[in-house]
């Protein structure tokens, strides 16, 4: 009994025994994972430190980079700029010194002046070559209506200069159809200008009226000829015995001709004061002798007739 008991006893002990040091090495296992897994997390933790650490200096670096890259970028663009800039003052500096000569040249700065300042400076210039130069200038846009009236106003106070050329002031005169630039021509002391003038189908019908009775001949023709004469005016200058045969033969033809339809009575009548005129043609007089209205032919007629007496 006692022996058996002893050998329990020794068997417990030696359970406990391997019971103890199997929870031994399991705990010693179990802290050396632990510890095993702890140094590796440590260990990822490091390296994910250091990563962290190389990736955040890495991009301070790319983003140093990129920051120095844009400042030359931006720098380049400044220099640009500033390149253009230069580029733009001195073509401005070209034109002003442009506009300076032209403005030396003439010693009036127009672009400065107001619209009474410019047209006393064009009325009293006494250089021609100014003159004539802005006559030959040609018109705005009539859209707009401000540099439009602007321009003709300055061109009444050329045409009204004695210093712009003759030839100017006869160009003017026929290509121009404003009327207070042809009023100041028609009283122009020279008579090829008048004569423009009167020749103008622009003008308006009183104004060739007034140079029907111009104490220049030529200019009374021309005017006789423009188809915004009156018919009293016509006939009155058929009657005009300075009047030369070429006008003469022209009047002739009132009511005949297309352009020159007109109340029949008014037509014959001027014909009839061409037929009487000292200074008609032979052959002007011999259509006449042919007219259809009776009181023509008979003063063609009696013109007729009267010249051979003297013949």
């Amino acid at each position: 009994m006692s022996v058996g008991r002893d050998a329990a006893d020794e068997d417990a002990k030696g359970s406990a025994a391997g019971e103890g040091l199997v929870e031994e090495e399991a705990v010693g296992e179990g802290a050396a994972g632990d510890a095993a897994g702890e140094g590796a997390v440590a260990d990822a933790g490091t390296s994910g430190a250091d990563d962290s650490e190389t990736g955040v200096a890495d991009e301070g670096v790319s983003q140093t980079d990129d920051a120095a890259g844009t400042g030359s970028d931006t720098n380049v663009v400044e220099d640009s700029a500033v390149e253009d800039a230069d580029t733009v003052h001195d073509a401005g500096n070209a034109g002003d010194s442009g506009g300076a000569a032209v403005n030396a040249d003439s010693g009036f700065d127009e672009s400065k002046a107001t619209l009474n300042e410019m047209y006393d400076h064009l009325r009293h210039s006494t250089d021609t070559a100014e003159l004539d130069a802005f006559a030959m200038r040609p018109l705005p846009d009539p859209k707009d209506a401000a540099a439009f009236s602007r321009a003709t106003a300055l061109l009444e106070a050329v045409a009204g200069n004695l210093h712009t050329s003759v030839e100017k002031r006869i160009y003017l005169a026929e290509s121009m159809r404003f009327p207070n630039i042809l009023v100041k021509l028609s009283s122009d002391p020279d008579e090829t200008v008048r004569a423009a003038v009167a020749a103008n189908t622009d003008d308006k019908n009183w104004l060739v009226g007034l140079l029907t009775k111009d104490p220049d001949v030529s200019v009374r023709e021309s005017a006789l000829k423009n188809k915004q004469t009156s018919w009293k005016m016509r006939m009155e200058g058929a009657e005009d015995p300075q009047i030369g045969p070429e006008t003469l033969d022209f009047l002739a033809q009132m009511g005949l001709e297309e352009d020159f339809k007109g109340p029949a009575v008014l037509a014959a009548m001027v014909r009839r004061a061409v037929a009487l005129n000292p200074n008609a043609s032979e052959d002007t007089l011999h259509r006449l002798a042919q007219d259809s209205v009776p009181d023509v032919r008979h003063a063609a007629e009696q013109h007729l007739s009267e010249q051979h007496l003297l013949q």
